[in-house]
């Protein structure tokens, strides 16, 4: 006797249903794989990032893909024409020519801050240019949202943070990206102390699942001191830089109106999401290799 494995039309109409013999279903047989919609690795870390940080009291804000060069570098005390500057390598755009600047007053007190100093330094010592800080650029830091913020909410408690994606003229390897997230906090209170930033900053590491982190003195233009934070990376047996943060320097903060000390931290998200999910190539983030994000298991 013939065995079919399923009653077709042709087997009905002949009538030959009569004559053949229908094979058993397996009920424990593999089926064709199904992969639904899921949400990508990266995105899933982000968003316990933004779990974490909203658990311990920040507030979210969003920042913009275009800046102007005086909230991406003049309002973080950078100098126009100094290799502090340098430090991001940002991209120019043609379109549009010139970007919208703040008040005229602000302007003023930040132009003072380059050319003469605050609180007893020397500032930069060179001439602003108000037509440099009015050049468009792809956001290369975060922070410009947070002192944004900052320029409107000069009085304590302030306690924000901002993901997205920032733009660097990067040499591409595996672990640089020309396009990449960021993860930007700051914290205003007037008894802060740079112990209370490391605080913060390894309670993150330690509920993101990365308790090694280790951190060392580093160099922002803006803030002072200042320290950068490495995570152990086992996939490469090395320590891998994943952060800097400091105290934001008086010449940055006097001009926006703000007399209390401000914590400032921020995170090369990737690379630091890289680390969470155990890829040895950060570039593999964005490869859009599908049997691996097929493989890729939901928490």
């Amino acid at each position: 006797v013939e065995e079919v494995s399923e009653l077709t039309h042709e087997l009905l109409v002949s009538g030959r249903w009569r004559e053949v013999r229908l094979r058993r279903y397996d009920v424990v047989a593999p089926g064709a794989p199904v992969h639904p919609g899921k949400v990508h690795p990266q995105q899933q870390v982000i968003d316990e990032l933004r779990e974490i940080l909203l658990e311990m009291g920040f507030v979210e804000i969003r920042s913009n893909f275009v800046e102007s060069e005086f909230w991406n570098f003049d309002a973080l005390f950078q100098a126009q024409d100094h290799p502090a500057r340098e430090i991001h390598d940002s991209l120019s755009l043609s379109k549009p020519e010139r970007t919208k600047l703040p008040s005229p007053a602000l302007v003023r007190r930040v132009a003072a801050a380059h050319e003469r100093g605050v609180a007893g330094s020397t500032g930069w010592g060179y001439k602003f240019n108000i037509e440099v800080s009015r050049r468009p650029v792809l956001c290369s830091q975060t922070t410009a949202a947070t002192v944004r913020y900052l320029a409107s909410h000069p009085e304590p408690p302030v306690k924000i943070f901002c993901i997205n994606r920032v733009y660097r003229h990067e040499k591409i390897d595996y672990k640089h990206l020309a396009e990449f997230y960021q993860a930007e906090g700051i914290v205003m209170d007037p008894k802060l102390t740079l112990r209370d930033m490391l605080g913060y900053l390894k309670q993150v590491m330690v509920k993101l699942g990365l308790p090694k982190v280790r951190f060392r003195p580093g160099y922002f233009p803006y803030t002072e001191p200042s320290v950068e934070a490495d995570v152990y990376f086992p996939e490469k047996g090395e320590w891998l830089e994943v952060l800097g943060a400091g105290m934001f320097r008086p010449e940055l903060l006097r001009p926006l109106g703000i007399r209390y000390p401000v914590l400032a931290w921020g995170i090369g998200f990737s690379r630091l999401a890289m680390i969470r999910l155990g890829i040895e190539d950060i570039r593999d983030l964005f490869n859009n290799d599908l049997e691996w994000l097929h493989a890729w298991r939901m928490v």
